[in-house]
């Protein structure tokens, strides 16, 4: 492996989230002037530029370049923002992405028509000549040969301004930063680009391949400004930096290195050692740690045996009833538990990690479809676990390209039925007791409830009389089913036999459920309720035909005696009256086979649809793991996946969802 491929997860990682900032401040640019996002992009444009640099990726170095020197104009006030420029600058943002997938698959990074693209952007800087491929920007007079190597201090003599002010800069590095002298190189390399380095302590080959402690000072001069100074430094893993301005002409750090003053007579003989002139701030402890994720999920599994086993103790300790077995085991089950919440909170993630994503699609849906969307975040922050996250973008992605296509109307239409030209639609994110909530709600032109039970019928799904005796919500539920759609005509975005019933089983598939509430002329609701993870639940364990199996508890309503209860035949079908609702009885003889002694009735209930089903006893509740079945079973209907109690014994989990589906 070379070196730079040891470097390149790193150099992946920190790209890829300056990537997604340079995308996200140009959209807030493009609702108006914003000095904060201004100086984002122009930031992370330069902090992957240098590191580019660093890397050897020229092709991503001279765009990031190109990018760099318009932001430039835009921060002095010679260029304009429109939509246009947007349009160019987004285009370019695309180009990185693809240019980091390549460099992430082991390429180096080269883009197609990389000077056509380089080019493009040079358009917009007027009153610029193009030298090398590269543009100055008026604040960056003189150009310096990116990530140049000098021996010893020195580096390449570069002619800066008369009375350019010298200054000197002490910079630290993290403790824990990984790859040192990769950072002070980006740096350095940063630096140069802006004026000539004099002097460097320690010297630059140290910094480069020697055994660098993190800590280097050196003087530059140039006309560039401190604040320029400040945002070029600003480098991740960069603790502290100390910029004092020595004033034009000074030479105070290269003069002490060449020519350090000879030691008093009285003094002990030894080597010239060069006290810093500069204290340098104390540096910031580290509290973030970049952890692949793959060692997140041994971890879990690790949790997950350790839970399995607690409850392999916990019977043993019950049946030989050891006192000092008891007393262990409570200490051992209460750090176990704690062990297992801490690892649940670690591997929780916010939800912004996915809703930054889609700004960019319904900015070009939208432009795309000749509609005004603001699109509105909310709640990012709130925490899911990774493997529920894993699975939400495509559905959120469907909705939101839905609510743009089929909810949200013209501007001209809008503007007809007095509505405001721009439509919203919110994307929202809270935690509601053991569950997260995601709304994605629009205010475009709802759904026509008579339209969807006319589909309905058309398509075979209802008769006429229950068409009639459907309630709005009912009615909403029939566009979740599989190819039901009540798109007129079919577009790129949405209407090509790709359904809501996709992001239905998609969200199922997460052990969650999904409502839609609409109003006629207002707008469309959709809300996702989310389990906050799906390794570790509770679940009942009951007893059907002397087989023990595992219900879910968030999926039991209540609990009764079957024996109070008076049974009905609706065709075929058993039935209970609960409550005054008639509920399917279920005995799940397919399953577990007849059993006489069925005495205890089970309520379940997913979103507004109820079943019971008869079981011979309760054995109690339980904190359980549950593993989904081996690809060598496959697909049992009924079954989610299997959990192994204490006793070793495996045990199916009833699928509640596939259940209430026979409704």
């Amino acid at each position: 492996m070379s070196e730079l491929d040891a470097y390149r997860s790193l150099y992946i990682a920190e790209s890829r989230e300056n990537h997604e900032n340079i995308v996200k401040n140009l959209l807030i640019l493009e609702s108006g002037s914003d000095e904060g996002a201004i100086g984002e992009i122009f930031r992370s444009a330069h902090s992957l530029k240098g590191m580019s640099a660093s890397m050897g990726f020229e092709g991503m170095e001279t765009l990031c370049h190109a990018m760099e020197d318009v932001f430039q104009e835009i921060r002095n006030g010679s260029i304009g923002v429109g939509p246009d420029l947007v349009d160019n600058l987004l285009e370019t943002a695309d180009d990185i992405e693809g240019m980091l997938d390549d460099i992430e698959g082991g390429g180096t990074g080269i883009a197609s028509e990389l000077d056509e693209k380089v080019s493009a952007l040079k358009a917009w800087i007027s009153g610029q000549e193009e030298n090398s491929g590269l543009v100055d920007s008026p604040a960056q007079p003189v150009e310096i040969e990116t990530g140049a190597v000098a021996g010893d201090n020195d580096t390449e003599s570069v002619p800066v301004p008369a009375g350019s002010p010298r200054y000197h800069i002490g910079v630290q590095l993290s403790p824990e930063c990984d790859n040192r002298n990769l950072r002070g190189l980006i740096v350095l390399s940063n630096l140069e680009e802006i004026g000539h380095i004099e002097a460097i302590i320690p010297d630059r080959d140290i910094i480069e391949d020697g055994e660098f402690d993190g800590s280097f000072e050196l003087e530059i001069i140039t006309d560039a400004g401190r604040d320029a100074l400040e945002v070029i430094t600003s480098v991740t893993d960069v603790a502290s930096v100390v910029i004092t301005e020595q004033g034009a002409g000074a030479a105070g750090l290269k003069k002490s290195m060449n020519a350090p003053a000879p030691p008093a007579d009285d003094a002990p003989q030894s080597p010239a050692v060069m006290k810093p002139p500069v204290k340098l701030k104390k540096s910031r402890e580290i509290k973030n740690l970049r952890v692949n994720i793959s060692r997140l999920d041994q971890m879990m599994n690790l949790i997950e045996d350790l839970v399995i086993n607690r409850g392999r103790i916990t019977q043993i300790a019950q049946k030989y009833q050891i006192k000092e077995l008891d007393e262990t085991l409570n200490m051992v089950g209460r750090s176990v538990s704690d062990l297992q919440d801490m690892m649940m909170k670690i591997r929780m993630i916010p939800l912004n990690h996915i809703f930054n994503r889609f700004p960019r699609t319904v900015r070009d849906i939208a432009h795309r479809e000749g509609k005004e969307v603001d699109f509105i975040i909310e709640g990012g922050e709130t925490d899911l676990d990774r493997s529920v996250m894993d699975g939400l973008n495509d559905p959120l992605m469907h909705i939101i390209r839905n609510a743009i296509d089929h909810g949200i109307e013209s501007p001209h239409q809008r503007e007809l039925l007095g509505k405001p030209t721009k439509g919203t639609i919110r994307l929202s994110a809270r935690r509601d007791r053991d569950n997260v909530i995601i709304t994605i709600e629009d205010d475009g032109g709802g759904i026509n409830v008579e339209k969807v039970k006319e589909k309905a019928q058309k398509a075979g799904l209802i008769s006429g009389e229950a068409a009639d005796a459907l309630s709005n919500g009912e009615a909403f539920d029939l566009l979740l089913l599989p190819g039901f759609s009540t798109a007129e005509t079919i577009t790129d975005i949405s209407g090509r036999g790709v359904g809501l019933d996709v992001v239905k089983n998609s969200i199922e598939s997460l052990k969650g459920i999904i409502r839609i509430e609409s109003s006629e002329g207002k707008g469309t609701k959709f809300e996702l309720l989310l389990p906050p993870t799906m390794a570790i639940v509770n679940v009942m364990m009951v007893r059907i035909n002397g087989k023990r199996c595992a219900i879910p508890v968030n999926n039991v309503v209540e609990v009764a005696s079957l024996a109070q209860q008076k049974i009905h035949r609706v065709g075929l079908q058993e039935a209970v009256m609960i409550r005054g609702d008639v509920l399917p009885l279920d005995r799940l003889d397919d399953m577990f086979g007849f059993s006489e002694k069925s005495e205890i009735l089970v309520v379940l209930q997913n979103q507004n649809r109820k079943r019971s089903i008869v079981v011979d006893m309760i054995e109690g509740q339980q904190e359980v793991v549950i593993k989904p079945l081996s690809t060598v079973i496959g697909i049992c209907r009924g079954v989610s996946g299997v959990t192994i109690p204490g006793d070793g014994e495996v045990v199916p989990v009833i699928d509640v969802n596939s259940i209430l589906k026979e409704v």
